[in-house]
């Protein structure tokens, strides 16, 4: 009877927890088509009101989570993570009526952007940096929110009444492009780079792979007060 009973508790954490979490899976899967889909439309509007060719707008697709878009100086690349999660237990948004009311509410698929130099890309500098600049979450009601640097900081926290229409799917590429192309790349304190070695002197001439980022020498975090 025992055994039976564990069995049962097992079976039902099975059937609700992971049947949930499937769920979630797919549809932040199916709003990823839609970030693809509306990212490749921004950037073909862009790219038929720029006449100057030498600024650099188009779009990679790297696999089925993963899509690359060069706008400028910067690549920005939207990511899938491919595991759902659940909020942490301090996280302001378990303070909702909404999340009280059905905690699997406050399980979520994420999509992440980071932004790099283009040219980290373009010529495959492996130790330049990158900075994660944002990540929406979406839950089992297709409800999301965007924690991140910016505007994407304090613009779609409103977990309880956001969804996400193609008009608020824009807004955030919009948001996210605008973040990005304003972010500009600092000159590092001079400490940094006034030793260098023989070694890493044959790695620059060979391959460019002096390290570098927009904020290189900087806390990233010091940059604005809206920090994860």
């Amino acid at each position: 009877m025992i055994m039976e009973e564990s069995r049962k508790v097992i079976r039902d954490i099975l059937v609700q927890k992971a049947g949930l979490k499937q769920d979630i899976f797919q549809d932040t899967k199916n709003h990823f088509e839609r970030f693809k889909k509306h990212l490749l439309e921004e950037i073909g509007a862009l790219r038929a009101s720029i006449e100057d060719s030498r600024i650099r707008l188009n779009v990679e697709y790297k696999g089925e989570f993963q899509i690359q878009v060069y706008i400028g100086s910067d690549v920005l690349v939207f990511q899938m993570h491919t595991n759902v999660f659940r909020l942490p237990d301090q996280h302001e948004a378990w303070q909702t009526d909404y999340l009280k009311e059905d905690k699997s509410r406050g399980y979520f698929g994420i999509i992440n952007v980071y932004n790099f130099l283009a040219e980290s890309y373009l010529k495959n500098r492996v130790n330049d940096l990158g900075y994660l600049i944002g990540r929406i979450f979406i839950n089992k009601d297709e409800h999301f929110m965007v924690e991140g640097k910016g505007q994407l900081g304090f613009l779609f926290r409103d977990l309880t009444n956001s969804v996400l229409t193609d008009p608020i799917l824009t807004n955030i590429i919009h948001v996210s492009f605008s973040y990005a192309l304003e972010f500009d790349l600092l000159t590092p304190p001079y400490e940094i780079v006034s030793k260098v070695t023989v070694f890493q002197m044959h790695e620059i001439e060979a391959n460019s792979q002096m390290s570098t980022g927009k904020r290189l020498g900087f806390k990233f975090e010091a940059e604005d007060k809206d920090v994860f």
